[in-house]
């Protein structure tokens, strides 16, 4: 599918060419984990990205390639499918082996993944450091997580691939919470980029995957090698379901975003660090401050047209006033569900540090799904009263 195609158009259309004649408008799941065999057929001219023939699961199916040539023409570069984030993530590090990983905050799974890695490769044959210090010159690899989960903040895709690239290193953008149309890491300057494909690509809570994208078709047959001989095979149902739900991405994100940013700029002005005494009735005493790329320092400079991101996350976080508020919050919504994960089409919430035991007791992350933003407020407001009448 040429690149001119609208991303939308693309995200429908990029399979197209494994179609036959008669094909079925809805793609088949390829429930099968073997293929019956081609009398005659030289394997070597067939290559796994393009595959002339399947012939065991392991290593090809008609989805998992149908769907990766629709990532790869939504995200930018060749794409290779994991069965989770956390997988995408560790084959990252088994694909370029760093001797120093640099990396601040962001998901704590990929904190751990980098863990095992160092343990495979010995400790001491790692180096770990934070995203700001200085870089060794040599095989450095730089994770940046942006926007940065729990707050939905930008950090700069620029600057860091200049700083990576200057030591000889490369750079990693886990860009789960930008996902396309918000944000473009390569465009920016980014090597690699890394999707959890559970939250934004799958969309409904139904699909544990995860993506890789890279510059080139050696890279991805890098990532293929090490997924086929790790067994890090993902399943038909999930493929398919994502190959489904990409098809609407360019609709739901965007949406999804509009309504956060709105929330969020309410929730600001509500909040003891933002708002004022004309707050509405009902909403005062809750929140205590609201992160946010649209609210965060510099802003300008990250969100708007032709800027990193076209429009600020559809998750963020913020601070209640009380630990007991932000431990019973989610439980007295009726239109928000208390659970963890982010990127579907039904709202969630959750206290963060039943997530992350580092977090402050009083953090709320919320994941804006496409409920409407007049609802979400309404829900909120009741139940900032539910929870204050619980004298807690």
């Amino acid at each position: 599918m040429a690149q001119h195609h609208s991303l939308s158009t693309r995200a429908i259309h990029a399979d197209h060419e494994f179609l036959g004649p008669s094909a079925a408008v809805a793609p088949d799941i390829s429930l099968t984990t073997t293929f019956r065999q081609v009398q005659g057929l030289d394997e070597s001219s067939s290559h796994p990205s393009n595959p002339v023939a399947d012939i065991y699961a392991r290593e090809t199916r008609p989805v998992v390639t149908r769907v990766e040539k629709v990532l790869e023409s939504v995200i930018g570069g060749p794409t290779a499918l994991f069965p989770s984030g956390i997988a995408a993530a560790f084959t990252i590090l088994l694909h370029v082996r760093p001797d120093t990983v640099a990396i601040s905050q962001g998901y704590h799974g990929v904190h751990q993944a980098i863990r095992i890695y160092r343990k495979t490769r010995g400790e001491s044959n790692v180096a770990l450091i934070a995203l700001d210090d200085e870089y060794p010159q040599g095989n450095t690899l730089a994770w940046l997580e942006t926007p940065l989960n729990p707050t939905g903040e930008c950090r700069s895709i620029e600057h860091y691939a200049r700083r990576a690239h200057e030591a000889g290193g490369q750079l990693c953008v886990d860009s789960t919470f930008g996902p396309p149309p918000i944000q473009d890491p390569f465009k920016w300057g980014a090597d690699i980029i890394m999707h959890s494909a559970s939250k934004y690509f799958g969309g409904h809570s139904d699909a544990l995957l995860g993506t890789v994208s890279v510059r080139t078709p050696e890279e991805w047959y890098s990532l293929w090698d090490l997924r086929t001989y790790t067994g890090s095979c993902v399943g038909s149902l999930e493929t398919w379901l994502l190959l489904r739900s990409v098809k609407t991405l360019v609709l739901r994100v965007p949406a999804q975003c509009e309504t956060a940013t709105k929330l969020a700029a309410w929730l600001a002005s509500i909040s003891r660090v933002k708002g004022s005494p004309s707050a509405e009735e009902g909403t005062t005493g809750f929140i205590e401050d609201v992160w946010h790329a649209s609210l965060q320092d510099g802003a300008d400079r990250f969100v708007g047209a032709g800027k990193q991101m076209s429009i600020g996350s559809a998750c963020f976080s913020f601070s209640m006033t009380s630990e007991k508020y932000a431990e019973h919050i989610g439980h007295n919504l009726s239109l928000f569900t208390p659970a963890a994960s982010l990127g579907a089409v039904e709202s969630l919430i959750e206290q963060r540090i039943l997530a992350d035991p580092k977090a402050d007791p009083r953090m709320v992350r919320v994941s804006i799904g496409l409920e409407s933003f007049e609802d979400l407020k309404a829900d909120l407001v009741a139940g900032f009263a539910k929870v204050k009448a619980m004298k807690v």
